[in-house]
């Protein structure tokens, strides 16, 4: 008999994926949680029936994230990261070799934990990387307590739902902002152009109130929504599209690369078009 895995993405959109095996199923305090192995994408990070990452793709996302801000900072020293309990983000930040240290501020222990015993290639950085600091803590209250001493912070959060509903608010942002030195920026994942154009539209437009630079940013990822993901920066001072390729230092990527830094920020006219102040596009998955 034939097992298989569909994430409904929105009433009407669902991706569905042939199972191996099912690794592990458990309810956290904060969520349901799975890891499953599939023919197409390897093993699976589903929370809440939603797909977090997978082995084949999960180098898109996790360089897209990090290497766009790191490389946007000249002296990206300290770096905090809220969220990305698969161990992804921080396994890319320690990597930089400008970054001196890493924290990771993640609410669930659980994924933790389910990400080092299941996604060790993802997870290597939260084993004892000289860099990285791993705290299981409410990333909001983190923040909240921590003035001016961020180079760089990435909210690498799951869909706004949930435990993760407070990582999209303003509130949120401005306190980013007075976490972060007077040179700092920060970069925050903000779902599909094509089934969340009023959360991108609502993000930016917060971001661009607190921040003198905002820019939105895309990266092509097959097993989130729609394929094409978008990222928010938001810095005090430094532009992410004047970079050059001396800013960026050489060692291997995937998907990243100075050129595509600088392509990402060429926006599809759509996706220009919803950033428009009083512009109301609807999506079609809007808060899920």
């Amino acid at each position: 008999m034939e097992l298989w895995y569909t994430e409904k993405q929105t009433p009407n959109v669902g991706i569905t994926c042939k199972v191996k095996e099912t690794l592990l199923i458990e309810q956290t305090p904060y969520q349901h949680l799975a890891i499953i192995e599939t023919e197409q994408f390897g093993r699976m990070l589903v929370l809440d029936g939603m797909v977090q990452t997978t082995i084949v793709d999960e180098f898109v996302y996790h360089e897209m994230i990090t290497l766009v801000g790191l490389n946007t900072h000249p002296h990206p020293r300290r770096v905090l990261i809220i969220g990305g309990g698969d161990g992804g983000a921080l396994r890319e930040v320690v990597r930089h070799p400008r970054v001196e240290k890493a924290t990771m501020v993640e609410i669930d222990g659980q994924v933790v934990e389910a990400s080092k015993r299941f996604l060790p290639e993802i997870s290597s950085a939260m084993k004892g990387h000289p860099k990285a600091e791993v705290l299981i803590e409410d990333g909001i209250h983190y923040v909240s307590q921590h003035k001016n001493e961020f180079d760089v912070i990435i909210v690498d959060s799951t869909e706004p739902v949930g435990p993760a509903i407070g990582l999209f608010s303003a509130d949120f942002y401005q306190s980013i902002f007075q976490a972060l030195k007077e040179d700092g920026l920060f970069v925050a994942q903000t779902e599909s152009p094509f089934f969340n154009t009023d959360l991108i539209r609502r993000v930016f437009q917060d971001v661009s109130r607190i921040y003198p630079l905002t820019k939105l940013y895309l990266a092509s990822i097959p097993t989130y929504p729609s394929g094409l993901w978008s990222f928010t920066l938001g810095s005090k001072k430094y532009d992410p599209e004047k970079i050059t390729a001396e800013h960026c230092p050489d060692f291997p990527t995937r998907y990243y690369n100075p050129t595509l830094h600088r392509a990402a920020f060429r926006l599809p006219q759509f996706v220009e078009e919803l950033l428009l102040p009083g512009n109301r596009l609807s999506g079609r998955n809007e808060g899920v």
